[in-house]
Parts: C-alpha cells; sequence; structure tokens
C-alpha cells in the first residue's frame, strides 16, 4: 500500500466516525467535551452553527451518529449522543448577545424560501448573514414546517420549537405566513434572484381498500391526523383504533392515540418488528406504553357495517399460520404508510422536469432544479428523511444560492476548513481527558407512564441532568483527537505495539490491502474504515494501523521513548455559504 496521505481533508475526517456519519458534520467530540466541562453555552454554539436547532435535534434526532459511534464497537452502547445534544440546550443561559445580529449592509439581492420547515429556516440563517433579504412563505400560522405541524409536543415542547425559529426569523426573515403558494409560474414573476423549495413531502399514502370510502369518517391519512391533532381540531381517539405502518409517524400516531383516549390501540406491520423502520427507541418507547406491535399482517380490507367502521381484515403473513385471514376489531384506523412528494402547484410548462416518482429533477451537489435560479431541499428535494438531513441539505444550498446569485460556478465549491492541532502539555500530559470511563450508557429520566399518557402536551423524557450529562460525556472516546506517526522518529521498538489495549498497531512487511488486513494481528475486517500505513522503516516494514477499533487513547504516544506517536485533534468545519 501507498503511505496514508493524512493531509487529505477527508481523512482524519472519516475517522471521527460520529461527524462522518451526521449528515450536518456537527463536530461532535468537541461539544461533547464542552459539555464535560459544563461549557453549555460554548457547546451550544458550536450546535447551533453546523445543526442549526440543538434543542429540537437534541429531542427528535434520528440519531444517525450514534449507530457509528466508535464506544459501540467495544461494548454494547454507544454514547448517548442526541441527549447530550440536549444537555447543552437545556443548560445554556441566555445567549442572545451571541446571536448574529440583523445586517443593516444589504447586497441587493432578494431570495424567496417557499415552506417554512428546516430546510428553508437553514438557508435563511446562512444567507441572512450575508446581506440578503429573505422572504420565507409558509401556509401555516408560524414557521417551522412538519416539525411543527406533525410531531407530538410530548417528543417535542412548543416553547423549544419556537426558541429555535425564532432565533432566525429575528436575524431578519421577511415572514409571509398563512400564505400558500398555488402557482409557481405566478410566483415566480415576483423577481426574486433566487427561490428556495423546501415544503417537504406533504402527501401521505392512503390505502385503496375495500371499504375505504365507506368508513372514510374513521380512517385517517397519519400525518394528516397528526396536524390536526397538533392544531386541536381533533381531540379524541377511537377507544379501539388500529395504526398501519411501522415507521417513526407510526409511532407517534399510537402513542398520540394513546393520549387521546385510545385504551386499545394496535400498530399492524406486514414484516418482523425487527425490520420496523421507526428508530429502534421510538418502538421501545411505544411498547413501554403498552402498545403492542402485531406482524405479518397485510391489510386487504375495512369492514364497515351500517355505515360504521367496526373492524379490519389482515392477510396472515407468518410461516405456518393457523389462519390466512385475520379480522381485528376496531372503530379508527390511522394510516402511516408513506409519504411522498407533492408539487400540484408547479406547473409542468416552466422548466422544472419531475421524475416518475414526482420528484423535482435536482443536482444532488448543488441542489438546483432543471431551472437555473430555483433549488430544492429536504424531503421536496429527494423525498422523506429525516430533520438533520434537511440541515445539511439547506446548508449546501445556501453556498449554491450565494455562490449563483455571484454569477460563479456552482460545482467550483470550497473546501472545508480543518486544522491538525498538538495536544502536547507536558511528557505525558494531554490537554484533553484522554481516560476512558468504564461507566454504561445512562439511563435519561421520565415522566411516569401513567402521568404521560393522560397529557399529550406533557414531555415524555425529562432529558440528563447536569451529573448525568456529566458521566455520558466522559464516555466519548475523543475519536477526533488522532494518533500521528513519524517515521523519522521511529526506533521500531515495537513498545506501542505492546501497550495498544486493542491491538491494532502492527509493523509488517508491505502488501496489498486485502494482504495487510489479513496479517494483522487481529485481522482489521471493517473496510470501510481506513488503515493507516507509513512510508517504509529501516527495516523495511511499515507501520500499520487499524483506525477502526483505535481507543485515541494516547498509550501509544505516552510508551513512545521518542515521540514518534503524537495526540492532535483534527478539527472539520464544512463549508458553508460566504466562506472562500
Amino acid at each position: 500500500m501507498k503511505p496514508t496521505d493524512i493531509k487529505d481533508p477527508e481523512y482524519f475526517h472519516r475517522v471521527i466516525d460520529c461527524q462522518f456519519a451526521c449528515p450536518a458534520h456537527t463536530p461532535v467530540p468537541e461539544y461533547i467535551r464542552l459539555i464535560a466541562e459544563k461549557k453549555y453555552d460554548d457547546a451550544y454554539m458550536i450546535n447551533w452553527e453546523s445543526n442549526v436547532f440543538p434543542g429540537i435535534l437534541g429531542r427528535i434526532c434520528d440519531r444517525p451518529c450514534e449507530p457509528a459511534c466508535r464506544r459501540g464497537r467495544v461494548e454494547k452502547d454507544p454514547v448517548a449522543i442526541c441527549r447530550l445534544k440536549r444537555v447543552c440546550a437545556d443548560n445554556k443561559e441566555d445567549i442572545q448577545h451571541r446571536m448574529p445580529e440583523k445586517t443593516n449592509q444589504k447586497n441587493g439581492k432578494r431570495i424567496a424560501l417557499i415552506g417554512g420547515g428546516p430546510a428553508s429556516l437553514t438557508v435563511a440563517r446562512d444567507l441572512l448573514r450575508l446581506g440578503y433579504a429573505v422572504d420565507l412563505f409558509d401556509d401555516q400560522a408560524k414557521a417551522g414546517g412538519f416539525v411543527r405541524s406533525q410531531v407530538p409536543s410530548f417528543r417535542l415542547p412548543e416553547k423549544v420549537l419556537d426558541q429555535e425559529v425564532d432565533a432566525i426569523l429575528n436575524m431578519g426573515v421577511i415572514p409571509h405566513l398563512n400564505t400558500y403558494i398555488s402557482s409557481m409560474k405566478d410566483f415566480l414573476t415576483r423577481g426574486h434572484d433566487a427561490v428556495f423549495v423546501g415544503t417537504g413531502a406533504p402527501r401521505g399514502r392512503d390505502l385503496d381498500l375495500p371499504g375505504r370510502q365507506e368508513g372514510d369518517a374513521h380512517i385517517h391519512v397519519g400525518i394528516e391526523w397528526l396536524a390536526a391533532v397538533q392544531y386541536a381540531h381533533v381531540k379524541a381517539a377511537g377507544p379501539t383504533t388500529l395504526v398501519i405502518g411501522g415507521g417513526n409517524t407510526a409511532m407517534d400516531c399510537c402513542r398520540t392515540a394513546r393520549r387521546l383516549g385510545g385504551d386499545n390501540v394496535n400498530v399492524i406491520i406486514r414484516g418482523p418488528k425487527e425490520k420496523m423502520k421507526a428508530s429502534p427507541w421510538e418502538v421501545e418507547d411505544a411498547v413501554h406504553e403498552d402498545i403492542p406491535i402485531l406482524e405479518h399482517l397485510s391489510p386487504k380490507a375495512f369492514v364497515v357495517e351500517d355505515g360504521k367502521l367496526v373492524a379490519m381484515t389482515f392477510e396472515n403473513l407468518a410461516d405456518n399460520a393457523a389462519e390466512k385471514e385475520v379480522v381485528i376489531p376496531c372503530d379508527e384506523v390511522l394510516l402511516a404508510v408513506g409519504q411522498q412528494n407533492a408539487f400540484p402547484w408547479i406547473e409542468p410548462d416552466i422548466g422544472i422536469g419531475f421524475d416518475d416518482r414526482g420528484r423535482p429533477n435536482v443536482n444532488r451537489v448543488t441542489f438546483q432544479s432543471d431551472l437555473p435560479h430555483v433549488f430544492f431541499g429536504g424531503d421536496a428535494a429527494f423525498g422523506p428523511a429525516n430533520v438533520i438531513t434537511a440541515v445539511a441539505h439547506g446548508h449546501d444550498a445556501a453556498l449554491s444560492i450565494d455562490l449563483f446569485c455571484q454569477g460563479k460556478d456552482l460545482l467550483k465549491r470550497p473546501g472545508p476548513g480543518t486544522d491538525l492541532a498538538g495536544q502536547k502539555m507536558g511528557l505525558r500530559d494531554w490537554i484533553y481527558h484522554s481516560q476512558i470511563a468504564d461507566t454504561g450508557r445512562q439511563d435519561v429520566p421520565m415522566q411516569p407512564k401513567v402521568k404521560s399518557i393522560k397529557d399529550r402536551l406533557l414531555e415524555v423524557e425529562l432529558g440528563f441532568d447536569q451529573d448525568i450529562g456529566h458521566k455520558e460525556a466522559l464516555r466519548c472516546l475523543n475519536c477526533d483527537v488522532q494518533t500521528v506517526f513519524s517515521v523519522a522518529d521511529c526506533i521500531e521498538c515495537d513498545a506501542c505495539v505492546d501497550v495498544c489495549p486493542t491491538t491494532c498497531i502492527n509493523f509488517l512487511e508491505n502488501g496489498d490491502e486485502s494482504d495487510l488486513r489479513s496479517r494483522m494481528t487481529i485481522p482489521a475486517q471493517n473496510t470501510t474504515q481506513f488503515l493507516y500505513v507509513s512510508s517504509p522503516l529501516a527495516t523495511g516494514r511499515v507501520m500499520v494501523k487499524d483506525e477502526d477499533v483505535c481507543l485515541h487513547c494516547g498509550l501509544c504516544a505516552e510508551r513512545c521513548p521518542t515521540g514518534a506517536w503524537d495526540m492532535k485533534k483534527y478539527t472539520y468545519i464544512t463549508a458553508k455559504a460566504g466562506q472562500k
């Protein structure tokens, strides 16, 4: 293998597994260290710069960082990254003085945002600081998009949502709320320099089955029903409610139904529970609230008698099922079987093309549509995803809009900001806390179940307090502090090999990647993570390190008698609008 080029900005970025997995590439270990030091304001601002909504995401993020967490390779549970994000949001002091003020120096460009969700708000946040005038159009009375209309308050209190949405609006957004855009052709005549569409995936899928029309009064599309609950148009659920679907929307529906009088709520899924699309913790919360999940049942028909919904019939898909048809009584059904894009307001003759699934033709790098000054992001671009993905789209789209308004090539984008800084204070002392805590993942305090299921506005998770947050923060392995090897200083004494707790350092004759992986003392089987390979040493061997299992503990650097190993913190900040 060729020697590893650690100057490649993506090399150490990929080693920081949590940050690499985060769509917005939030510097996770950096803010967790600040939480451990109880510097909550600093931790919040690092999050705010990257993911924009720390308090919101600290409650409802899909947590792609946690399955990637290095801690999960040495023990069962990863660091509770999401809940630590909430710790800094809950414990910050007044940070208004650290927020950007309205800029009075405008650049003469005007941007329109259609839709007031996370993607649009991120675009606004990034462009307002550069002097753009930003008009936001949304058909709801408040900005927030689906986070406001569909996420239950027992998961995300309205005051948290208001606080973080208002922080962006107060930067100078010109809001046009309760405003539905019915014609893109007409809208484009308003003369905005660029338009960003962040309208989400607002159409819930229905089930066209026998009895659907006859039972319509008691059969609801899940996302529409959740919105009706949020706006208090629906105040009760049927005593016996069926929820069809196995995603996060289904979990929100069933838990909401329990709080609105559903004494007997069941979730129906076609496959096994372990293959549900819902986040595992969402499934756990539903089960904790005594909501059964019935597996291997495929909907066949709604049973309506005398104009009233009384049951549903299902095909039993379980192997060796004694009965192939199952009838389950119910008086209300919530359909949570998927969402899709809907653009009835975009005329087909204005130059924006769509694929056969109704999604706009959008460049995945620039987020530009077929119409050069129209951009899409969030669920509106590529279909349903999650809040943190919408934020990432917003950053990239804002960068593209800024380049577009300057007449620049949208594909010539600035690279990330990076830095590799030494962490040594003394011979064996480091700036960061290098000791590996042996505590397990901390449990989050919860409201008593008997209390929480009676109030749909009462937040279920209480969050970590400062002491629990401190313990959890110390579980982080600081995977942004990198082991950096100097061939010139190595005397091949193998002290680092002896001290390494995971046996990830080897000195071997060189070979191709598969050969080196197989010849390591513990074979490096995860090919999605790099091998760190040095140039040849005096003996002709090379140092080979399996980045996948390194604990970043610094023992190799402490043991090395010549200083051939050093610990350096790698900072990686994604490019944003206005960056040169």
